[in-house]
């Protein structure tokens, strides 16, 4: 298996897209990393190859469709399946939103910010860089899905994967339209679950710098050297200066937004919907007694949570009232914390995805790190508040 050099995914030699220079023969996982490649490149110097043409049977995000498709139009006649494609619809309906933002965000960062920013801003081997990358995810308004796609798009154009890792922890539970949402369920004491979440993404991404000095966790192979007086600002004004608004330049700037959006959605729509499928026969098949049964202000009901939270975990949004009913129930404020925070830290959807295009390692280390911290303040949470 070959590594795509723009996006950093797994590129199969055999009929992948391809692209030469100088001798050496490139795979990359779509022809839109091939364009970008060419394009970085010059076309003096990188030139396309022809690529075969791949049966959609071979796509993760087609067979994962096509499940999904299956299962809910089978609903209609096996009576048992109900219940999953009421949960299923529910799911879909709060989220869908959410993750068109973020590939629409995605894609436009994609078309409009160099990587040169990304990397000035989120690559720097400087506490700040984390603190840069908090601060990013919290004026964020996606959930944690379509929070992925953003993500990821962070790390094509050259953030640290200590960057990439405090960003995805930070940006569904501490966000601006989650803010708002969970002081109107908990009051001031909703503030506490946001400094929470934000001190268990710092904490995180320091960690994550300091493993990865030892070596321990996979760099970012996309990060750019940038010269030391580069400016953002100045660089920014200049492009901003030049930039002419007419037809032909909307028409550009609609396409390349559009196929970023299309690229990133074949890298991180696919694990969505198995996360939407998977929370969804969790949600139609638990029982709904047993989450407030076990679900008290004990160690016991904290590892409950932590569990019942990797397995049904959806978005920030939709979870937000589900962790008020466990507090509003069990009184467990601690709890609450750690439904919404561990849905983010142990999810298999951010796992695999980091899994798949970060770093094994990172994907790894991120439960490892999060989960003690998270379990920790929601103890603290129950037994002062």
């Amino acid at each position: 298996m070959a590594i795509d050099p723009v996006c950093g995914m797994a590129a199969d030699e055999t009929g992948s897209v391809k692209a030469s220079k100088d001798g050496k023969v490139y795979f990359f996982c779509s022809t839109h990393c091939r364009d970008k490649f060419v394009k970085q490149e010059g076309s003096a110097e990188a030139s396309c190859c022809a690529a075969p043409a791949r049966s959609p049977f071979t796509n993760r995000l087609f067979i994962i469709s096509a499940a999904a498709l299956v299962l809910v139009s089978a609903s209609f006649f096996i009576p048992f399946l109900v219940p999953f494609r009421t949960s299923f619809l529910a799911y879909l309906k709060a989220i869908w939103w959410a993750v068109l933002l973020g590939l629409f965000l995605g894609g436009a960062i994609d078309h409009y910010i160099p990587r040169e920013y990304i990397s000035r801003a989120l690559s720097q081997k400087k506490p700040r860089t984390i603190f840069n990358a908090v601060f990013l995810g919290f004026l964020m308004s996606a959930c944690s899905h379509g929070i992925l796609a953003i993500s990821m798009q962070l790390h094509k154009k050259g953030a640290s994967n200590p960057a990439v890792v405090a960003f995805l922890l930070a940006s569904p539970w501490a966000n601006l339209t989650v803010t708002v949402m969970l002081i109107a369920f908990f009051g001031l004491k909703g503030l506490l679950i946001i400094i929470a979440a934000l001190i268990v993404a710092v904490n995180t991404g320091l960690i994550f710098m300091f493993l990865e000095r030892k070596g321990l966790i996979e760099s970012n192979k996309n990060t750019i050297e940038v010269a030391g007086d580069f400016s953002i600002r100045r660089d920014l004004s200049i492009r901003f200066k030049d930039y002419k608004f007419t037809s032909g330049t909307l028409k550009a700037d609609v396409f390349g937004v559009s196929r970023g959006a299309l690229a990133l959605s074949q890298m991180v729509l696919w694990w969505i919907i198995l996360g939407m499928l998977l929370a969804s026969f969790a949600g139609a098949y638990i029982p709904v007694h047993f989450f407030h049964k076990f679900m008290g202000p004990t160690f016991l009901g904290l590892g409950v949570t932590l569990f019942l939270a990797t397995i049904i975990e959806v978005c920030s949004e939709g979870s937000s009232p589900l962790a008020f009913e466990i507090y509003r129930q069990t009184g467990a404020l601690g709890n609450s914390f750690v439904f919404l925070m561990a849905g983010v830290v142990t999810d298999y959807t951010e796992i695999g995805l980091l899994w798949a295009n970060v770093g094994r390692r990172v994907a790894l280390w991120m439960p490892v790190i999060a989960v003690p911290q998270v379990i920790l303040l929601g103890y603290l949470a129950n037994l002062f508040f």
